[in-house]
């Protein structure tokens, strides 16, 4: 697929969770709290399909601490179903936020959606910073084998 090197394009990656008996309440139903948890699993497996490796940022003395996040349940889960986190990040408009989207899915039924906001921190300043050079060779290793620019 190529695509013009100045225009936003979006990577994506799903990635299959088992509903535990752990992860359900007293209802029976996935606690609601849980679905932030899956989305962590779907934004990490996603950074690592596509070689952005959080641990290597934290190797080079940068963090991704949450900004903000948002839920919204359309349907409960229950033990033992198998749900799928799909996980989508824009990547030519990334500044010093990246902003995760989401949609947990049980047989193409969706089950809650949303989105994380996270900033690139320096560790030792604790202080906003412009995506590091990292990240970025990381995505355009990513622009060049996947979209051919």
């Amino acid at each position: 697929m190529d695509m013009d090197s100045n225009k936003d394009f979006e990577i994506s990656f799903k990635y299959p969770i088992r509903v535990r008996y752990a992860d359900t309440d007293k209802m029976g139903f996935v606690y609601n709290g849980n679905y932030l948890r899956f989305f962590e699993i779907g934004r990490t497996e996603l950074m690592r399909h596509y070689e952005l490796v959080y641990s290597n940022l934290e190797d080079e003395g940068y963090q991704l601490p949450l900004l903000e996040a948002y839920v919204r349940y359309h349907n409960a889960s229950v033990y033992d179903d198998l749900l799928e986190v799909e996980t989508k990040l824009k990547i030519n408009s990334i500044t010093s936020k990246l902003r995760f989207d989401y949609n947990v899915l049980r047989n193409n039924e969706l089950i809650a959606s949303g989105f994380t906001e996270h900033l690139f921190m320096k560790v030792d300043s604790k202080r906003a910073v412009k995506p590091p050079a990292i990240f970025m060779n990381a995505v355009a290793k990513v622009k060049q084998k996947y979209f051919k620019i």
